[in-house]
């Protein structure tokens, strides 16, 4: 191990509990031992999940909230006696590691709580809501502080929530926060005044409207969540040790508006002089542990920050507040091994915590111990798989019900959370496999099938692997995107069953005398049918710099790929316009509010312009045409246009008895959809 990580490696003490090493894997919704949306039960899935990366080295495992009563049924956790004996069994196989484990149990999610497309027929429809309560109470769900907006659905007032329902919650937490320590669980974590959530929302000013005991003054606002630690002190003994989630600095201006990183505004949320009072105000009510980062729903990249937040963003916010106390404080948001390490080494945090990293590759820290760096495949922060609840005008939860409960997957590993359905088994018939592009897609085909004992031949017709994911790397905060690349390249070199063929173009499938032929071969641009188009400059050539750019660049489409490179405009110096047909930017499925959001509280900040239900009509010298919905037309100034309006498939041939088409050759989508495909058909050969 290299010496830079020594400090990661040190024994600490949670209360009197001792963790081997201050590495934290945080907790992620989807991942509770409980379940996460049905009712509850002890999830193998999930404890399987946990039980690998425990013999791979991590020090402190805190799973994913469980919620305190199932969202489905309305049962309470502590009822399930069964649920707790199973628990019991599994707590000896992960202390036979010498890791520890914390329950984390939530009070509920408030206005954050994100309500489906589906759900929102049983709010607008009142004789469905009522003889669906006994099922999904969806009141229950949203019930909030006081009537506030919901974070995920427009025009929905969430409820207040009663006297009783708090004083029922405080209860249940005590029983079972007691059950847990009976199953020799280590430690139970509240969860949260922390990310916008409901014990966060009485926290805060903005969101606690209250006139009773748990509204108005500082005290009364932190009361719920100083009433659930000493419940549970009561139930558990005073040395059963209790963390919070607690973010440090809510980082929020407005409703469904956060501030950005480096900006000067005013908090309406937690400032930091708050947050230093507080911190100790919860550590003085009994909590033995802070397992801190920023940001609320509202403000939602620094609690899940995508890649265009800097690494390590909450690192100076933590480590602030852990002057203000006596207990341990864990630091998680993109943090990075090397900076986590001198940290902790100065004593400005205890604990590194990290959650999405254990996603795509679960064996991370033991390739750390063994200097191994090079072999991780790196998180790239999509969200894609992992939480991909996705927002925009005219949706809620614009996610699927089925996909929104299989939440803690990961778009570059379909094994993670779903064992039952990829899982790589050796072939019954050893074949000679041709896989015709090196772009994501085609790499993961060839690894797949290597794995499986083929023999395979990937073929790419330029002089490097990568595909169009090398332009989608292309920006500079996209280094772990550049990171996957890397991992990509070296991975096909450790399996002899694999060649690599590049600058070699295919013409003829039959003269590659292959078994079985994996096309990936991508997609082609969309063009616009307007006058001028050959001027514009197409999103990849641009990505990858094959056409300059002047100073006023109008960018056509506000998708994703669009929103990318406006941004990445920006921060060059240059002056990037917007233009988009849909009625809001990024208006597609699959896409995480944490990382949508961030694009668009970017551009508003900045002021750069967007024009929504906007078509273009025509690009010419120095400006375009452009059309609003009522059909007015208007001049934009340009020194150059880039199209970023879609792809269409390219499948080098159809789709036959041995021929299989995979990624954007199959069907255009992100990461998540080419590789998860790629398992899909290259597990059945």
């Amino acid at each position: 191990m290299n010496q830079k990580y020594e400090a990661l490696f040190t024994p600490w003490k949670i209360g009197n509990v001792e963790i081997k090493n201050r590495i934290v894997l945080c907790p992620m919704g989807g991942t509770s031992l409980f379940g996460w949306m049905e009712p509850n039960h002890f999830d193998k899935e999930a404890a399987n999940f946990f039980l690998e990366r425990a013999r791979n080295n991590v020090g402190l495992i805190i799973p994913g909230i469980a919620p305190i009563r199932d969202t489905i049924g309305g049962r309470w956790l502590y009822q399930n006696k069964k649920m707790f004996r199973e628990l019991k069994d599994y707590m000896e196989k992960i202390h036979a590691t010498g890791a520890k484990l914390f329950v984390q149990l939530t009070a509920g999610m408030g206005r954050s709580w994100g309500i489906s497309d589906e759900v929102m027929i049983l709010q607008n429809n009142p004789v469905l809501k009522v003889l669906a309560k006994p099922i999904l109470d969806v009141d229950y769900q949203l019930a909030s502080p006081s009537p506030l907006p919901s974070r995920w659905a427009e025009g929905v007032t969430c409820p207040e929530m009663t006297v009783k329902q708090i004083e029922e919650i405080i209860e249940a937490f005590a029983k079972t926060a007691a059950l847990c320590k009976e199953a020799g669980v280590d430690g139970v974590e509240v969860h949260a005044v922390h990310e916008g959530y409901l014990l966060d929302q009485f926290a805060m000013k903005y969101t606690n409207h209250r006139k009773d005991s748990y509204g108005g003054s500082f005290e009364n606002r932190y009361r719920f969540p100083v009433e659930i630690v000493k419940a549970i002190k009561a139930a558990c003994g005073q040395d059963y040790p209790v963390s919070v989630r607690y973010s440090a600095v809510s980082k929020v201006k407005d409703f469904c508006y956060g501030a950005l990183p480096g900006e000067e505004y005013t908090e309406i949320g937690r400032d930091m002089e708050e947050s230093e009072k507080a911190a100790k105000y919860l550590q003085d009510a009994g909590y033995d542990m802070l397992n801190a980062d920023n940001g609320t729903y509202d403000s939602w990249y620094w609690a899940h920050p995508p890649m265009y937040m800097p690494q390590n963003c909450n690192l100076e916010d933590v480590a602030h507040i852990k002057k203000f106390v006596d207990i341990p404080v864990v630091c998680a948001g993109r943090m990075e091994p090397d900076v986590a390490a001198e940290a902790i080494a100065q004593g400005r945090i205890d604990g590194m915590g990290v959650a999405r990293q254990f996603l795509s590759d679960g064996e991370w820290v033991t390739k750390l111990l063994e200097d191994r760096m090079e072999d991780i495949r790196p998180c790239i922060c999509c969200h894609n798989g992992c939480f991909n609840l996705c927002h925009y005008k005219g949706h809620a939860n614009a996610q699927s019900l089925p996909d929104t409960r299989g939440m803690a997957r990961c778009a570059l590993d379909p094994r993670t959370m779903q064992t039952k359905k990829y899982r790589i088994t050796p072939a019954e018939k050893k074949k000679k496999i041709a896989v015709i592009g090196g772009g994501i897609g085609g790499m993961e085909s060839a690894l797949v099938c290597a794995q499986r004992g083929h023999t395979v031949t990937l073929y790419e017709k330029t002089d490097a692997l990568g595909g169009v994911f090398v332009a989608a790397a292309a920006p500079s905060f996209k280094e772990k995107d550049r990171e996957l690349l890397a991992w990509y390249a070296r991975e096909l070199t450790k399996y002899p069953n694999i060649t690599v063929m590049l600058n070699t173009q295919v013409d003829d499938l039959e003269a590659l005398g292959a078994d079985e032929v994996i096309v990936a071969t991508g997609s082609t641009p969309v063009n616009l049918p307007v006058p001028g188009a050959e001027k514009g400059i197409q999103a990849v050539d641009y990505l990858l710099g094959r056409a300059p750019v002047g100073e006023k660049v109008v960018i056509v489409g506000g998708g994703l790929t669009g929103c990318e490179i406006a941004y990445d405009l920006y921060l060059q110096g240059k002056q990037p316009t917007i233009v988009e047909m849909k009625d809001d930017l990024i208006a597609v499925k699959g896409v995480c509010l944490a990382n949508s959001s961030y694009l668009r509280d970017f551009f508003k900040t900045n002021q750069v312009p967007v024009y929504l239900e906007t078509s273009l009509k025509e690009i010419g010298e120095g400006s375009v045409t452009v059309a609003g919905k009522d059909g007015t037309t208007r001049q934009i100034p340009a020194d150059s246009v880039i199209l970023s309006v879609g792809y269409r498939p390219a499948p080098l041939a159809p789709k036959g008895r041995h021929v299989h088409i995979v990624g954007d050759a199959n069907k255009v989508g992100n990461l998540r959809t080419v590789i998860w495909r790629a398992w899909d058909v290259c597990m059945k050969l």
